[in-house]
């Protein structure tokens, strides 16, 4: 074994959603150092252009993609095993927020929204690349993306955006038990909080100090602070961890 943070990736394929934002433009980054062809996503097809433009290496993609779209995780699979020849890595940082600090307040369009990018979305894509991966026949990684508000839920007018990641820790550990005999591991990511737009766009005064107090190590995460546990999961490293949720928190949550 090469005893490298991305061992086993060289080469290999990797679709990443959510690339265009904070957290997924850090794990693209640090894939494409590793020797991997990345797939970045996301909804605008400028921004992914110009990330994947910067990265170290060849043969990388950018694919615009709307994953609240119902035939958007196939397409976007499809789409990518046709520029990139197969699939290996999955990685789903895709994900929508809206707070709203009085349930009453919160419509169905807020539920809709959010579930369906951020669970039935991940679900799909998750069984469109396992269908690939079983169909390559030599396994495959896939990590989902929770946060810390799958235990807590959630802070700041996020009920509904937390019983999403939550189904989705929930779910992470189904595909994990049903892929496993093909080779196929799953895991969880779990951030704490992270020094993105998405963090405090509509955090009410004074939530986000009382986070920082909880939190052991005293800040935010940086997104370059997650990269390294997404490489981690897909590498070879990590070819006997399925099922799990990995909390990368600073602290806030212990488990």
């Amino acid at each position: 074994m090469t005893w490298n943070l991305g061992a086993g990736l060289d080469g290999r394929v990797v679709l990443c959603t959510g690339a265009a934002g904070g957290v997924g433009r850090a794990a693209v980054e640090a894939f494409a150092t590793t020797g991997a062809r990345v797939v970045a996503s996301d909804r605008g097809q400028g921004p992914l252009d110009e990330i994947v433009a910067a990265l170290p290496g060849d043969g990388h993609l950018a694919v615009a993609t709307d994953l609240a779209r119902p035939d958007a995780p196939a397409r976007l699979v499809a789409d990518t095993v046709s520029a990139a020849g197969r699939l290996d890595v999955l990685v789903n940082y895709a994900a929508v927020l809206r707070r709203r600090t009085e349930i009453d307040d919160v419509t169905e369009s807020d539920w809709d929204d959010q579930e369906s990018v951020n669970l039935r979305a991940t679900f799909f894509l998750c069984r469109a690349a396992a269908r690939q991966m079983r169909e390559q026949g030599d396994g495959g990684r896939i990590v989902t993306v929770a946060s810390q508000s799958w235990w807590t839920g959630g802070h700041g007018g996020s009920v509904v955006y937390a019983a999403t990641k939550g189904g989705v820790v929930s779910m992470t550990r189904g595909l994990a038990r049903t892929l496993a005999p093909h080779g196929i591991t799953v895991n969880c990511l779990a951030p704490g909080n992270v020094d993105t737009p998405m963090l405090t766009t509509g955090l009410a005064d004074g939530v986000l100090d009382k986070q920082l107090e909880a939190t052991p190590l005293g800040r935010l995460a940086q997104p370059e602070d997650l990269a390294g546990t997404a490489v981690f999961l897909a590498s070879r490293h990590a070819a006997y961890i399925t099922g799990a949720t990995i909390n990368v928190s600073g602290g806030l949550l212990m488990y």
